[in-house]
């Protein structure tokens, strides 16, 4: 299959411009010795609710300005934060945590105990780990203003890696008259208790967003380890910029006027690279590409139809068109993030083959009548608009009706909550990518879901599948979780929930004048300082 990335800039002319395409959008530092870090991120801040939204840019927003009970280390272990200790009755069905001295709002309001069970049980209607923890529950209690307990009604040791998962939608914690704003409502009010402040009054949403050092952080004494440990605020003023043109990305970055890139393109790391001030990384655990099918709708509705094009995906198809160089992506023929505990491949090398010829017999047998296979496709976010186009033809190589929908994001995000036919505004398959650390395990990963119309956009139902995912979730044995973990996968090889697409590395881009980054899957912002 021969498909040619789609370039971002074609030559020496689109970079001649970035310079002065760059300048209009910054703001000059204001005056003082005061530190100010310019940051472009992956896109613009488009809301403020990191609960409603697995939005990556919305979660790196939420860890500037709230806090969490627990949270994961560079271990994956999983340590207090605003916990300062904990109990477990010897029948595992009471839990009691106690907050750390001298946790405030940002509006000088203690943090309460109310305000952790109001914040928990508003996450635990929306996430994929926070929905299994519900399950778990038989109620709260308010032991005091800093204490609080969780009843079960049967034993869940995965209580506080639910309460300190890594990435989205982290369970942070918000003041209860905000937390109780309802689980289907975005909230409006950003009001934390973390290292920065949020200056509402300056933010236009999709545009610029300020955060200023809440000077009344008390940090843990711990070194800083991911989310784990001391979050040290050393920077005054972080002002995150809505460059979306690369080529203005890029000029700021190499005239200096910005200090971070968040997602520099892959086809101007050479441009970045020649800067002896500017630094490349790669962001640890990598993106995961996927491709996400509509299983309540013909033809996807299906498993032999998913099962045959599984059968046909090459995955460094899907890889070059991103990423383009093999030096960014590996194979990952597996649910969970490739290297991490979890991560068996139990089944992916026989569901996986890359043979258009199996497909094909596979899709007659599985009785593929023609139906057409709307592919949305969102041409303002490349990533998911190149593996959009592997498919387009693989799908077309399959002898399969294919009819390739471009829109904007917004448009993409509003037509796949579309439940309904395709002649109705509805959808067949789709793109999108995942970080790796949203796919460590079975509990994390909220698209491994097989619960029906409760699961993430596409909706897959299997009562096997939710199953051995409810089995993982109450057993803290490593050894009884591997082999869950391997049945898992088997499971989801059969059932195909989605079609992993491999593992690629989304390189950052770093002025050497920042010291102290945490390197991290999540964009951090403490500990470190800008120098001169």
């Amino acid at each position: 299959m021969t498909l040619h990335r789609r370039t971002l800039l074609s030559g020496a002319a689109g970079l001649a411009g970035a310079a002065s395409l760059a300048r209009p959008h910054l703001a000059r530092a204001q005056g003082g010795k005061s530190a100010t870090l310019r940051f472009i991120p992956s896109t613009p801040l488009p809301s403020l609710d990191p609960v409603i939204a697995t939005s990556y840019v919305i979660r790196n927003h939420g860890y500037l300005i709230y806090d969490t009970l627990f949270a994961t280390d560079e271990t994956f272990a999983i340590r207090p934060q605003m916990v300062s200790e904990w109990q477990t009755a010897p029948d595992g069905l009471k839990w009691t945590f106690h907050l750390r001295d001298g946790l405030a709002f940002h509006d000088g309001q203690p943090v309460r105990a109310q305000d952790c069970i109001a914040s928990i049980q508003r996450w635990s209607k929306r996430d994929a780990f926070g929905q299994t923890f519900a399950s778990f529950v038989e109620g709260y209690d308010a032991d005091d203003a800093r204490t609080f307990s969780v009843r079960l009604k049967k034993p869940f040791p995965m209580l506080p890696a639910a309460l300190g998962k890594l990435s989205s939608n982290v369970p942070f914690i918000m003041p209860e008259r905000v937390a109780q704003t309802d689980a289907s409502k975005p909230i409006a009010d950003a009001t934390g208790s973390g290292p920065w402040r949020f200056e509402a009054k300056e933010w236009i949403p999709g545009q610029n967003a300020i955060y200023t050092r809440n000077a009344a952080y008390r940090p843990r004494e711990e070194a800083p380890s991911w989310a784990a440990g001391g979050k040290v605020a050393k920077i005054d003023r972080i002002e995150w910029l809505a460059l979306t043109e690369p080529a203005a990305a890029v000029g700021a970055m190499v005239q200096g006027e910005v200090d971070w890139y968040e997602q520099p393109p892959i086809d101007l790391l050479p441009v970045l690279k020649q800067n002896p001030r500017i630094r490349i990384q790669n962001v640890p655990l990598g993106l995961i590409l996927l491709m996400r099918f509509n299983h309540g709708q013909p033809p996807f509705d299906n498993p032999g139809i998913r099962r045959a094009v599984m059968m046909a995906m090459r995955q460094d198809d899907y890889m070059q068109a991103v990423v383009g160089s093999a030096e960014y992506y590996k194979e990952a023929k597996t649910f969970f993030t490739p290297g991490s505990p979890m991560s068996t491949g139990a089944g992916g090398t026989e569901a996986m083959q890359g043979s258009l010829e199996k497909g094909r017999a596979m899709l007659k047998e599985a009785g593929y009548k023609g139906e057409k296979v709307v592919l949305l496709a969102p041409a303002d976010q490349p990533i998911a608009y190149n593996q959009s186009l592997v498919t387009q033809e693989l799908l077309k190589n399959l002898g399969m009706t294919v009819d390739l929908i471009s829109t904007d994001w917004a448009t993409f995000i509003g037509r796949r909550a579309n439940r309904g036919p395709v002649e109705q505004g509805g959808w067949s398959v789709f793109h999108t990518l995942w970080s790796g650390a949203d796919v460590l395990n079975p509990a994390l990963h909220p698209l491994i879901r097989a619960n029906g119309e409760a699961a993430w956009f596409g909706w897959p139902k299997d009562e096997a599948l939710e199953g051995l995912r409810d089995q993982w979730s109450a057993t803290d044995n490593e050894a009884r979780q591997k082999e869950l973990a391997a049945q898992i996968e088997r499971r989801a090889f059969e059932v195909v929930p989605y079609a992993p697409g491999g593992l690629v590395q989304q390189p950052m881009a770093y002025r050497d004048s920042l010291k102290g980054m945490v390197l991290s899957p999540v964009q951090f912002f403490w500990n470190m300082e800008k120098a001169a």
